[in-house]
């Protein structure tokens, strides 16, 4: 078996309750000392954290009882059994509003990503459940070079970071994780040019690596499991200072403006 066919994923235990201006690069570095069975951490290793955790060390957190909706989000609200309050802080995060109807609100974010409810989360934000909402983290690309460098320097090996979040896909049920935020590799992997198995040239193939990781290391983590964090074995993506910004296609090549 080549060393490419296989690939682990891992779930880091013992992460606590994460909480506004908690070291999180020094708690995950904590936590992957906890589990020398990984130890020491191989070329081959991309660390990928949720965004939640993220947010919340960050403080990219509202407080939605001091939060008072326009009328377009109370009314938006009624109609579709939402609460007005998280409404609001959607609007107020969105750089532009792609669609607002049948109780769904897409949106385009700061950072440039579209998604439902801005990237607004009330799920699993911890103690205070029902009163506050994460927002994305701010830079979350800073965000993983942050981790990245911690972990450099208490491992002594570095490897990659992705800060995942969960994504709908257009014409498909479901969700799935994607890279929000990367440091220390490539994002996409372009093929075009190459030939492929048959030695056909490839015209179009881009693979989105980052997400392909981000999404395999969901598979562990779960949605309910408190595993906010997980080692990607295996993968072995290229190596680089990418950027979250290369997975967004601009504005020029949307087919549906």
């Amino acid at each position: 078996m080549s060393e490419t066919a296989r690939v682990e994923v891992i779930a880091i235990a013992d992460l606590p309750e994460i909480r506004p201006g908690d070291d999180l690069p020094g708690l995950i570095a904590d936590a992957l000392a906890g589990q020398p069975e990984l130890l020491p951490l191989r070329p081959d290793d991309v660390l990928v954290v949720t965004q939640k955790i993220v947010s919340k060390a960050e403080g990219a957190i509202v407080d939605l009882t001091g939060v008072e909706p326009r009328p377009e989000a109370i009314a938006f609200a009624e109609r579709w059994d939402r609460d007005p309050r998280q409404v609001e802080v959607v609007l107020r995060q969105a750089r532009r509003v792609v669609r607002m109807e049948r109780g769904v609100l897409i949106t385009e974010t700061t950072h440039g990503f579209v998604c439902a409810n801005g990237g607004v989360d009330a799920s699993n934000v911890g103690p205070a459940s029902g009163q506050v909402v994460t927002l994305l983290p701010r830079d979350p690309d800073a965000s993983a070079a942050a981790i990245r460098r911690r972990v450099r320097e208490r491992t002594g090996v570095d490897i990659p970071v992705i800060v995942s979040d969960s994504f709908g896909r257009p014409w498909r049920w479901g969700i799935v994780d994607v890279a929000i935020g990367v440091s220390g590799l490539a994002p996409l992997e372009d093929l075009r040019g190459q030939a492929d198995a048959d030695g056909r040239i490839m015209r179009s193939t881009i693979r989105a690596v980052a997400d392909e990781i981000a999404s395999a290391a969901e598979l562990a983590l779960g949605k309910t499991a408190r595993r906010p964090v997980a080692l990607v074995r295996g993968a072995h993506p290229v190596r680089g200072e990418g950027s979250i910004r290369e997975l967004l296609i601009p504005p020029e090549h949307d087919l549906f403006p």
